[in-house]
């Protein structure tokens, strides 16, 4: 029965193209963890105000959201029926 209404299913609850999209999703997080990242301070007694740049505080968090809400947006979406 679901054969007919929807076509072949292949066992998969998501769709192949939703198993990309989340990958490029997945890619998405990485890159702003990576741009939360960077060096400490040289000697433990010195502070480091790096920390507080704008790419560490500001940039990176709504990187890695974004992320979160594609790969959100990637597991829900329906797929393009073909007719």
């Amino acid at each position: 029965m679901l054969d007919e209404r929807k076509g072949k299913n292949d066992g998969f609850p998501v769709p192949k193209d939703n198993y990309k999209k989340m990958l490029i999703g997945f890619g998405i997080i990485m890159v702003g963890f990576i741009l939360m990242m960077g060096k400490g301070a040289e000697s433990p007694d010195t502070f480091n105000y790096d920390i507080f740049s704008f790419r560490r505080i500001t940039l990176a968090p709504m990187v890695v959201l974004f992320g979160f809400g594609f790969v959100f947006w990637a597991i829900i979406r329906k797929p393009k029926q073909k007719e």
